[in-house]
């Protein structure tokens, strides 16, 4: 398939000599057995030979892994292309800029099947390609990579192979069928695409993460949907995802924010008491050859790209990288 790039511009990397081309990028791709279009924002710093292709979770959409409040601290993609890296941040089918099918057609399997065909069209133009994700999107990467095989390393955020079902219940109950939202009620989205109801990003994603008015904002003005066909293959995580993520042959960096209690916490959540007890905890679900590493975020929830210490976790994924090659 051919990379389609809708357009291009130049623009400096902040307090970096580098330059940066960003460019929309508009793939063709099938969902299930439907053609569909699958849109990213890819960013290449001069001579990147590495890649990250970048999958936002539920509710969330490329915009994730660039936030616009505070860049230079809570933008993922503005600290990577700084170190030389390309991103590829993507809208999930559904969300953002990518086609909008049945939300009853996407799983997070077919998800993951879309990435597959863009990392395709990548493979020419970079020699590495990493496949990251955060939360539901960290499912479709692990899936994508153990059922793939066509990356060099993947970068899993705010998911564990432990979920604790405690939280993460009450946060889908009180989601909101798309249609019936304020803010994205005309996007002619069917009621099977949930959003979070007005108001509750901060309690579902962020605590107990201090409560920035500015980055809060941002997000709820950025919110997006995700279909609830795509939780079926994530939470029920023993039929798609450990099977996957068991047959990853590549280096894997897993990172959490200390405080997630949807994914941290025993008995149901993993041990998030240590980066190495979280090792320990999440070990038994890759093969060796994955070579499991893992970062704690200290002190923040579940949507860490936006905890004012990003910069730590941003680091922690750089250093993995230069183990890489």
């Amino acid at each position: 398939m051919t990379l389609l790039a809708a357009a291009a511009l130049l623009v400096p990397s902040s307090a970096r000599a580098t330059q940066v081309t960003c460019e929309d990028v508009r793939v063709p791709v099938t969902a299930g057995l439907l053609p569909a279009t699958m849109y990213g924002r890819l960013c290449t710093p001069h001579g990147a030979g590495t890649v990250q292709v970048l999958i936002p979770g539920g509710t969330y959409n490329g915009s994730y892994w660039d936030i616009a409040y505070t860049p230079e601290t809570r933008s993922f993609r503005l600290a990577m292309n700084d170190a030389g890296y390309a991103t590829l941040a993507i809208d999930r089918l559904g969300t953002g800029q990518s086609s909008k099918p049945l939300s009853a057609l996407l799983t997070a399997t077919v998800q993951a099947n879309a990435v597959h065909q863009v990392i395709q069209t990548l493979r020419p133009r970079f020699s590495k390609v990493i496949v990251g994700g955060h939360s539901i999107g960290a499912a479709m990467a692990m899936i994508e990579a153990g059922f793939h095989h066509d990356v060099d390393g993947v970068l899993v955020t705010d998911m564990t192979h432990r979920m604790n079902y405690i939280t993460v219940v009450p946060v889908l109950a009180q989601m909101i069928p798309a249609p019936l939202d304020p803010q994205l009620g005309g996007r002619g989205l069917d009621a099977g695409y949930l959003t979070t109801a007005p108001g509750t990003r901060y309690t579902s994603f962020h605590a107990p993460g201090p409560d920035v008015p500015g980055a809060i904002a941002f997000d709820e003005s950025t919110k997006d949907v995700f279909a609830t066909t795509e939780a079926i293959d994530t939470i029920a995580l023993t039929t798609v995802v450990i099977p996957a993520s068991a047959q990853i042959n590549v280096p894997v960096l897993l990172v959490v924010g200390s405080g997630d209690s949807h994914f941290c916490g025993l008995p149901l959540g993993s041990d998030c008491s240590s980066a190495e007890a979280l090792r320990q905890s999440e070990s038994p679900y890759f093969a060796p050859a994955a070579q499991l590493r893992t970062y704690l975020l200290d002190g923040y929830g579940h949507s860490i790209n936006y905890a004012p210490n990003a910069p730590d976790f941003h680091q922690a994924v750089k250093d993995w990288l230069q183990t890489l090659g």
